[in-house]
């Protein structure tokens, strides 16, 4: 990488004067943020696009896939596997192809303009007082410059739609919400309270029950139903950039307010994908014979492991394909969410969606770089006590990859990696401890201290 210095530079200097700002308690108008965020955006989309050295799967595969649709071919199986996910991207990229722009900027400048919608989105996630001032940081994220203007990987396209739909969902007032607050209540008979499946079932499923109730319209109902249709849209076309954002579905059905417009939500998160998938053969020049052929290879995902965290001391620092250690982390997320979904329940969402992506991150055998994004917006929007170890520690081990690894040839590449991947098992702690174990309740009562009830005057009575 030939301006690896100058990134570097920029990357310095922006986390310090994020912490300086955290310091000091700066909350510039949002517009000062996003003409920050705009300037170092473009600045290292710049000397990215005139480098030398471009990111091989930015080259090998993101740009076959978009050549394929200037062609009027699938991108999915043109790019043989390099794309392995919904073509909504790659329409995009063809756009940009056929307009003739350069592909090391065309590729960019997809990532670039979602990572800049993020940062208002960052401040609407946050709410409050410190909203600016979360965008701000957003602005200044190492990572985030990384992934959007070096690597040019989708990531922020997902995000960006991820985060709309979390900031639809949630629709106006108070940016503090509550997740799930109904407990269960014994049926009484006679006086004597009811327990069991048997008293449960038709308090829950018979006629006025609780899920009669829930699914009956209420005064507000025209808008709840539209927000959770929009929410369901966003997070729907959030899936069609990448197929993760699916554990941000639970956050955001849980801020929609009621059943109604969770269905909704979910109906529309389910339909766009779909829709992305049947008009293969009008916008790709898909044959339906082919539409199997390109399920099978978005299913398809490799088990090479090796990169991060635990699995790397297993393979020696390389990739490696190991279905066996695949299968046990994935089964470990699995287990690891469901228990993160239990413990954050009545959480705001938004915490219960940043625990989600963190014990991922923590238990996943694969990853690259780019997915350690996921959580930035979430935990830049409300931080917790070990946020800044997760971003800085996080930033400087993706940095250490993209900037310095990039100075040596093939070899002296993947001798340094090996070293690189097995030390990222340190950030794992780190990134278990930023999780927002101190918000697990938000119906908790605030703790407030206790107040002394004044003397007033005596009464006494009547004679």
């Amino acid at each position: 990488m030939d301006y690896a210095v100058l990134t570097g530079i920029v990357l310095v200097a922006g986390v310090l004067f994020a912490l300086v700002a955290q310091w000091r308690d700066w909350r510039p108008p949002l517009v000062v943020a996003i003409v920050v965020g705009v300037a170092v955006r473009v600045l290292i989309m710049y000397t990215s696009a005139i480098d030398s050295w471009q990111p091989v799967d930015f080259m090998e595969s993101f740009k076959p896939a978009g050549e394929a649709v200037v062609r009027g071919e699938d991108p999915v199986l043109a790019s043989e596997g390099g794309w392995h996910f919904l073509p909504t991207i790659p329409y995009v990229y063809g756009i940009l192809l056929w307009l003739g722009i350069p592909w090391e900027y065309g590729g960019r400048l997809v990532t670039v303009v979602a990572d800049i919608v993020l940062i208002p989105l960052v401040a609407k996630l946050a709410g409050g007082p410190k909203a600016s001032l979360r965008a701000l940081q957003y602005a200044l994220n190492p990572l985030a410059l990384l992934v959007a203007s070096v690597h040019g990987q989708v990531e922020p396209v997902a995000l960006m739609f991820g985060v709309a739909a979390f900031v639809v969902a949630r629709g106006p007032g108070a940016p503090e919400r509550a997740g799930m607050v109904t407990d269960v209540v014994a049926k009484v008979r006679n006086g004597v309270a009811a327990y069991g499946v048997r008293a449960s079932i038709p308090r829950v499923i018979g006629r006025g029950g609780m899920l009669h109730r829930a699914l009956l319209p209420d005064s507000d109902d025209l808008a709840g139903l539209k927000r959770g249709a929009l929410a369901g849209l966003l997070m729907g076309l959030a899936l069609c950039a990448k197929s993760w954002p699916i554990w941000l579905i639970p956050g955001m059905l849980l801020l929609l307010p009621n059943l109604r417009s969770r269905v909704a939500g979910l109906f529309t998160t389910g339909l766009v994908p779909l829709f992305f998938l049947v008009t293969l053969p009008v916008f790709a020049g898909t044959s339906l014979k082919q539409i199997p052929a390109v399920i099978d290879t978005i299913r398809d995902i490799r088990p090479i492991v090796g990169e991060w965290g635990w699995t790397p001391w297993f393979t020696e620092g390389q990739w490696a394909l190991k279905p066996e250690l695949a299968s046990f982390g994935t089964n470990l997320i699995y287990l690891s969410v469901i228990l993160v979904i239990v413990i954050w329940r009545r959480a705001d969402p938004i915490d219960m969606t940043m625990a989600i992506l963190l014990v991922f991150m923590v238990m996943t055998p694969r990853l690259g770089a780019q997915y350690l994004l996921w959580f930035m917006p979430f935990l830049i929007a409300r931080p917790t006590r070990f946020a800044w170890p997760a971003i800085l520690g996080t930033s400087f081990w993706a940095a250490y990859g993209y900037l310095y690894m990039t100075q040596f040839d093939f070899n002296g590449w993947w001798i340094q990696h090996g070293s690189w991947s097995r030390w990222s098992i340190v950030l794992l702690p780190i990134l278990a401890l930023a999780m927002p174990w101190g918000r697990r309740d938000a119906t908790a009562p605030r703790l407030a201290p206790a107040v002394q009830p004044t003397a007033g005057p005596k009464v006494t009575s009547p004679a």
